[in-house]
């Protein structure tokens, strides 16, 4: 009998497979029967319980072994068949979400980032709930716990106290990540910038979140982090953006060509979103002129390519075609003296300039002829 349920339970299971992958190619248009199909060994587990427990009884087993061969099959029993339930809810609510998806990704993936954020977390609350229920009807199998149970029942209000003092940063973490579920206040697959740090949110729980940064590093952090402290949020109403790209250049640098430049330029960037640009003038010093080049793109990710790409061709640019407008350094020395062989003025006028040392001689001169000059004129009026 023990046998033949052990067979009955695989045969079920295989054909139970075979009419959800024949369902599968069918229906391509929703991913339901293929997710289903991953119930498979749970769902045999649970045929093989429920038929083995109905009639090991009658296999002539002393009444010993039938008590904990009942009590071990119980356990099975209720272990997969949560195991069970855990994967039919995963497969219906990825099944509702894929729709969802596809029907809003275009018009306002936000909103649907949003949706996937809130059904992890729902996931993860089920999963957790039907866990708990799962081990409480475990515990209630043995005798012992149940009389256990009284007493525990009784002290549940001191209990509650004490764990609640203990686990008063988990539970915190856990409102918080509801919060963070129900309230929109991040979601998968935001770029965030957290501690100086810029990434996409990754993985969000009811305890932690995870941040993808730029060079593939994992940043975790407590979800209490983001309802309590203040953080940048670039897809928080909308993911595109503006940006701008800082050049110093020499005034003599040729404004309306580099224009045009950057026009061109960004037609052939395909990051850029063709919402806008510009470029205009935003400071000056009495060597060069600060240029700064604006841009849009979709959202972070492009911004940073649209950048750097504005950046390196625009300079490349200025090299090829106008060097002149590059900033440059006077470094040449001015001479230290008048009548020197072979010295050529780096004045524009092209005069030459006396040193301080001659300038300073020169006076003394100046002081020592009228002090001579004086003296001459007193002896004559003598």
């Amino acid at each position: 009998m023990t046998g033949g349920a052990v067979v009955l339970a695989l045969i079920i299971g295989w054909v139970t497979d075979l009419l959800l992958r024949k369902a599968d190619e069918r229906h391509r248009e929703t991913p339901l029967w293929g997710l289903l199909r991953r119930t498979r060994v749970p769902y045999q587990l649970v045929l093989c319980a429920a038929l083995l427990n109905g009639s090991y009884g009658q296999a002539g087993l002393p009444a010993e072994h039938r008590v904990a061969i009942g009590r071990t099959l119980a356990l099975v029993l209720i272990g997969s068949a949560a195991w069970l339930v855990i994967r039919i809810a995963a497969a219906v609510v990825e099944t509702s979400y894929s729709r969802y998806a596809s029907a809003h990704a275009h018009r306002d993936p936000a909103r649907v980032r949003r949706v996937r954020t809130q059904i992890e977390l729902i996931m993860r609350v089920v999963s957790a709930a039907v866990i708990v229920v799962a081990a409480a009807s475990m515990l209630l199998v043995f005798p012992a716990m149940r009389a256990a149970g009284a007493s525990l029942l009784a002290s549940a209000g001191i209990l509650g106290i004490v764990a609640g003092v203990a686990a008063q940063s988990t539970l915190s973490n856990m409102f918080a990540g509801l919060q963070i579920a129900f309230g929109d206040l991040v979601r998968i697959g935001d770029t965030v910038v957290v501690e100086g740090e810029w990434g996409t949110v990754e993985e969000i729980t009811l305890t932690f979140l995870t941040v993808r940064t730029w060079d593939e590093r994992r940043i975790t952090m407590p979800v209490s982090y983001f309802t309590s402290k203040p953080f940048e949020n670039w897809s928080r109403g909308g993911s595109q953006m503006t940006g701008t790209v800082f050049f110093h250049l020499d005034h003599s640098a040729p404004l309306d060509a580099m224009r045009e430049q950057l026009r061109d330029i960004l037609r052939e960037c395909p990051a850029w979103d063709g919402r806008a640009y510009n470029l205009v003038v935003t400071d000056t010093t009495p060597t060069t002129m600060e240029v700064r080049a604006l841009v849009t793109a979709k959202d972070g990710s492009d911004l940073w390519t649209v950048r750097v790409t504005v950046r390196e061709q625009l300079l490349r640019w200025l090299v090829a075609h106008h060097p002149y407008a590059l900033p440059r350094i006077n470094t040449a020395d001015v001479a230290p003296s008048l009548g020197c062989p072979g010295h050529h003025s780096p004045f524009r006028d092209g005069a030459e300039r006396p040193s301080s040392d001659g300038r300073e001689r020169a006076a003394a001169d100046r002081g020592d002829g009228r002090r001579q000059g004086s003296g001459r004129a007193a002896e004559s009026l003598s």
